[in-house]
């Protein structure tokens, strides 16, 4: 019998042996598994807000509900927290210097969606991305700390879908590449 096989349901895995998982280990490991990227927006503080992230999943049908995966020291956090409100562009292949821009930390907080064509979602008024192959808005229903990021969890109250749709942009072992 292996210990999982003696674990409970709700009970603790046991420690690994050996000590912790190496961090580059679970990066290399992590980056094994393609993601889709996308732009996440709010507007808070007068201002647009606006970063990259994989770290994006539907949760739900009924109701409709997706989270995202949200670094605690990115400034994109506590706007999105005051906001309580989101948008999801799902980047095309194309779009990969928008994905670049929005994911170099230090760029200057104002004026970031200056140069990138978007408009502004109808349920919430939140940036949203032109040529995007789909675009989400979100009410935030939940957020939950886990380590070093929160996810935020919430309902979907509207979206569309590209009706051109172009190859999409993923993330793959540290890298952008087309999906055709």
């Amino acid at each position: 019998m292996s210990p999982l096989d003696a674990q409970g349901p709700g009970d603790p895995a046991p420690p690994l042996e050996g000590g912790a998982v190496d961090p580059d280990q679970f990066r290399l490991a992590m980056g094994r598994f393609a993601t889709g990227v996308t732009v996440l927006t709010t507007f808070s503080g007068g201002h647009d807000h606006a970063m990259t992230a994989n770290a994006i999943t539907s949760v739900s049908m009924d109701p409709m509900l997706i989270l995202a995966c949200v670094e605690v020291d990115a400034r994109f956090h506590e706007a999105v927290l005051e906001s309580q409100v989101w948008g999801v562009s799902v980047l095309a292949a194309a779009q990969r210097p928008v994905a670049d821009w929005l994911a170099t930390r230090g760029r200057p907080l104002h004026g970031q969606l200056d140069r990138i064509a978007h408009r502004r979602g109808p349920a919430t008024g939140v940036a949203l991305l032109e040529d995007a192959l789909a675009t989400i808005e979100v009410r935030t229903t939940a957020v939950h700390p886990a380590g070093d990021h929160s996810v935020v969890l919430g309902e979907v109250v509207s979206l569309s879908s590209n009706e051109h749709p172009a190859d999409a942009l993923v993330y793959y072992r540290s890298r952008y590449q087309a999906l055709k």
